[in-house]
């Protein structure tokens, strides 16, 4: 779906610019970016205490290019680009799930770093794309289950967008079978719920709801840092994103898919991973 909507945008792009001249090309290619804007200026009044004019400037100016980089390049073409990397005799490892309508390339980025670490990491792709939620706790539990076998220990899970809800939802169905509960990382995660979510199609669109009673249901997890930010177009008002009981870390002038290429959100897996190593593995 996502290289059907890039080569139609390219193909309206031409069209408009053989006709009209390409400088109106060039500008047809950028209402992407317009439209990104109205969502950020809206913020202004959505959130309290409102987010200042020059950080809305700069998430949105971050998040143009992230979205582009992720709906237009990575995601269509990229999945693969970075496959799952088990070394052996690893000791750390990652699990990474990704959010509403993206896959497993939403992490190309994290995933090269982590390789050239060392560190062991997963990524699958949750499908179906427009399904319920729960209908990804098993794929995340292979995982897991992978990623324990190798290391011998839990790996550390990290979401972002509605991935942090999978997580949850895989909590719910197979935590029991696991002796410890894992370190956690949500980036701009909807846990109470986002009113954007109205405007998406697909149960999980639905489960995402503020107010939603699936959402209502869904157990918390008890060791959770939640990265969350005022700019974030998608999931909103801000609030929605702190999961109750999990440590809140604001972020500042960041968009919804720019916290993944956060300086902050990277410096916090690397803070987890740290912690860790003084952890004694399970053989």
């Amino acid at each position: 779906m996502q290289r059907i909507w890039v080569l139609l945008r390219l193909a309206a792009a031409l069209g408009v610019g053989w006709r009209f001249g390409w400088a109106w090309g060039a500008a047809t290619l950028g209402l992407h970016a317009a439209v990104l804007a109205f969502a950020f200026v809206q913020l202004r009044w959505v959130n309290r205490p409102a987010p200042a004019w020059g950080q809305l400037l700069r998430a949105w100016v971050g998040e143009v290019v992230a979205s582009e980089l992720a709906f237009s390049w990575r995601q269509p073409w990229r999945e693969w680009a970075e496959p799952d990397h088990l070394p052996a005799g690893a000791t750390q490892g990652v699990l990474l799930v990704h959010g509403f309508s993206c896959n497993r390339a939403r992490w190309n980025g994290w995933m090269r770093r982590l390789r050239a670490q060392g560190v062991a990491f997963v990524a699958p792709t949750l499908e179906p794309a427009f399904g319920s939620i729960d209908a990804y706790a098993d794929d995340i539990e292979a995982g897991v289950q992978r990623l324990k076998a190798l290391t011998g220990r839990m790996p550390l899970l990290c979401a972002h967008s509605m991935g942090g809800l999978a997580l949850r939802a895989w909590w719910r169905r197979h935590g029991a079978g696991h002796a410890e509960a894992p370190r956690v990382i949500t980036l701009g995660s909807p846990h109470q719920g986002t009113r954007m979510a109205a405007l998406g199609l697909g149960v999980n669109a639905a489960q995402m709801r503020q107010g939603s009673a699936w959402l209502a249901q869904l157990p918390g997890m008890p060791d959770v840092d939640c990265l969350w930010t005022p700019c974030d177009q998608i999931v909103n008002p801000a609030e929605r994103a702190m999961l109750p009981g999990a440590r809140a870390r604001r972020l500042d002038g960041v968009g919804h898919m720019g916290l993944v290429h956060s300086d902050e959100a990277w410096q916090l897996v690397q803070d987890a991973l740290t912690s860790s190593l003084s952890t004694p593995r399970r053989i």
